[in-house]
């Protein structure tokens, strides 16, 4: 088996039990393939986009921590990770360049699909400047292939057959 090429680290997790509601920090989740995470919105059917048929990048959501404090820095606030609506926090990997990659968070196999754009909604949360400061850097959507329980301070692997050369590396 050849070494990791690209490792990140699970630093939060968060949660929201309806469209629109609150998001709550969770010491563990557990990942469901084709569905998403136990208690998440999404997963029980009560997602802003769940009148539509469930698609896999409803699933899970995974934003940097590196943009989230990018961001805070540049516009002078102070916006905590759970603010930003993603449900994994992440470090030291480059989610942008898992499009279309499957990789591992813990035990857990997951399949970037497409960038999370920020959105009016998360605009009306934590203010406008996300519609453009956050472009290209709000996070991936993603589908869940094998679930599993997953926890802050699991780590999240590329294999190195998918490296992307322009990923960072922690």
């Amino acid at each position: 088996m050849s070494e990791p090429a690209n490792r990140g680290q699970v630093v939060e997790i968060h949660v929201a039990g309806e469209a629109g509601g609150a998001t709550r920090s969770v010491g563990a989740a557990v990942l469901v393939a084709g569905r998403g995470i136990e208690g998440d919105r999404y997963h029980a059917g009560h997602g802003t986009f769940s009148p539509e048929a469930m698609k896999p990048d409803h699933e899970l959501t995974l934003i940097e921590s590196e943009q989230i404090e990018r961001f805070n820095a540049t516009y002078g606030a102070a916006i905590p990770p759970g603010a930003f609506r993603r449900n994994i926090v992440t470090r030291g990997i480059d989610l942008n360049a898992l499009v279309g990659t499957e990789f591992r968070v813990g035990e857990a196999t997951v399949r970037g699909i497409r960038l999370a754009e920020p959105c009016t909604t998360l605009a009306g949360k934590v203010g406008e400047a996300v519609l453009k400061g956050l472009v290209h850097r709000a996070g991936l959507r993603a589908g869940i292939v094998t679930g599993a329980t997953v926890r802050p301070g699991d780590p999240i692997v590329v294999p190195a057959a998918a490296k992307d050369p322009l990923a960072r590396t922690p």
